[in-house]
Parts: C-alpha cells; sequence; structure tokens
C-alpha cells in the first residue's frame, strides 16, 4: 500500500470509525483511480489524498446521517460525473441500486472502469437528464433522485424531481449559500410535485459547511416537466 492510499484510509477511520475494511479498500482504490484518470480528462480539482477523503468521499456518504435510505432503494444520481456521491453511498450500502447519470461519455468510461475495478453493480447511462426523465422506464420510478450538481435549486429540482416517484424524495447536496436559493425554488418545487422536508446543515472535518435538502415528492410531475435544457437555464422556473 503507497502513503496516498495509507492517508485516504487513515482520514476516512478518523472521521468514520464504522467504515469497515472492505469499504477503506475500495475508497483508497477509488481515490487512486480517480487521480490516474484526472491525468487525462479533467474530474476533479481535488488531488491531494486527506481533501479526497474528505470533500469527496465523507460529503458524499453524509447523506445517511439525515435520510433514512430504504433497502434496495433504487437511486439515481443525477450528473455523477466523477461518480459523487453514488458511487460512496454504493460502497457503504451495497444493497441500493445505484443509477449514476452523465452527459459526458468521458466521465462514463471513467465509471465503467471504476464499478469495475470496485467489484460494485452499478448502471451508468449516457443521456441528458430531461430527456431520459421522460422515458417511461425512468419516468417517476427512484425511490431517491440526488446530485451534487453546482446548478442552482431551481433548475437542479426540474432535472431531478421528475425521475422521483410519488412518497419518494430528492436530495440536494449544497453548500452554505442556502438560503436565497430556497426562497428561488420554492414555485419550482411546488409546481414540480414537491415540498422541502428538511434542510440539514453540517460541517465536514475541515471546518467548510455543507447542506442536504430533503425535497419530498407529494404528487406526480406534470407531462410538461422537464422542459427542453436550453428553456429550464433561460427561464428557471
Amino acid at each position: 500500500m503507497n502513503n496516498f492510499s495509507e492517508i485516504v484510509m487513515y482520514t476516512l477511520k478518523k472521521y468514520n470509525n464504522v467504515l469497515k475494511d472492505d469499504e477503506l479498500n475500495k475508497f483508497s482504490e477509488y481515490a487512486n483511480l480517480l487521480v490516474e484518470w484526472n491525468k487525462k480528462i479533467n474530474l476533479t480539482a481535488i488531488t491531494d489524498p486527506e481533501n479526497i477523503a474528505i470533500k469527496h468521499f465523507l460529503d458524499s456518504i453524509s447523506v445517511f446521517e439525515v435520510l433514512k435510505v430504504p433497502k434496495r432503494a433504487r437511486v439515481i444520481d443525477v450528473g455523477s460525473g466523477a461518480g459523487f456521491p453514488g458511487v460512496p453511498m454504493k460502497i457503504v450500502r451495497q444493497d441500493i441500486k445505484i443509477t449514476l447519470l452523465d452527459s459526458l461519455n468521458k466521465r462514463l468510461l471513467f465509471l465503467d472502469e471504476l464499478l469495475y475495478s470496485l467489484n460494485l453493480n452499478g448502471t451508468i447511462i449516457h443521456s441528458r437528464a430531461e430527456e431520459l426523465s421522460r422515458k417511461p422506464e425512468h419516468r417517476e420510478k427512484y425511490d431517491i433522485a440526488i446530485s451534487r450538481a453546482v446548478a442552482s435549486l431551481n433548475v437542479l429540482s426540474e432535472y431531478c424531481m421528475p425521475f422521483v416517484k410519488v412518497g419518494g424524495v430528492f436530495v440536494a447536496m449544497k453548500g452554505s449559500r442556502i438560503s436565497d436559493e430556497l426562497k428561488d425554488a420554492k414555485n419550482a418545487i411546488d409546481i414540480l410535485g414537491g415540498e422541502v422536508d428538511s434542510v440539514n446543515k453540517f460541517y465536514l472535518p475541515d471546518g467548510s459547511q455543507r447542506n442536504i435538502i430533503i425535497i419530498k415528492k407529494l404528487k406526480e410531475t406534470a407531462t410538461i416537466y422537464p422542459r427542453h435544457g436550453s428553456k429550464i437555464s433561460k427561464k428557471a422556473l
């Protein structure tokens, strides 16, 4: 084991001592693959082992602290990128059925090798969210839609809510400044059939603040949503 891997595993164990050895090993392999692939394609600006462990891995699995995820829940990670938060969630909860969605094929090639190397089952889909959620096999079929994407909450809601079945939740993982986003997204969330269930503030070990917003799906999303991506970005709900 190299020093890089040791730092990743030490950091994870220091701040989450319930992780099993097999899970720690998978996170170590994940970090190594992330840095190696990052030399070829832009996956992350964070490449040192301690910050990968804190800002990617611990941040991703923090959702389990605030959300009770049912056994064998069907989860879609919208705009998965380098696999956050979907792959770390799968590492610690291998019973969940994870779908990783991204519109850039280069990132999907990385995710494909990642799942294979970590011996994890998952579905990888190359598509735009607004197109995939119109397909019957994905429309309102997921217990949880989750995203760490940088889009504003009103925009992100239109991309994610159509995937969630009634009674399920959309989970938005955001940074520290969310009060204005919540106000701006209230209309969109209501139109799309949801309601903010909770806003959970917490701090990562390095002191950076995060918020996990849980939006419950109360009714079906009208078939006119999501709109085309250009309309979503130009005129958010």
